[in-house]
C-alpha cells in the first residue's frame, strides 16, 4: 500500500500527471484491501484516498 501511495505522490511532485493518472487508481485499490482486511482503519483510508484524490486534482487543474 505504501509503495502505491509513495509511487503516485512522486509522480505529482516531479508534475509527471500521466504516470499519476497510472498509479492513483493502483493505490486507491491497494488502500481499500488493507483496510477491508484490517490492517488499516476504515477513517484513515478514507484520508488517504481523499488526499491523494485532491493532491491529483490540484495538480492536473
Amino acid at each position: 500500500m505504501r509503495t502505491y501511495i509513495k509511487r503516485v505522490r512522486k509522480a505529482l511532485a516531479a508534475e509527471d500527471l500521466d504516470a499519476a493518472k497510472t498509479n492513483l487508481p493502483l493505490a486507491i485499490q491497494a488502500i481499500d484491501k488493507a483496510r477491508s482486511k484490517g490492517v488499516i482503519h476504515i477513517n484513515t483510508a478514507s484520508r488517504y484516498v481523499s488526499r491523494l484524490t485532491l493532491a491529483m486534482n490540484r495538480a492536473s487543474a
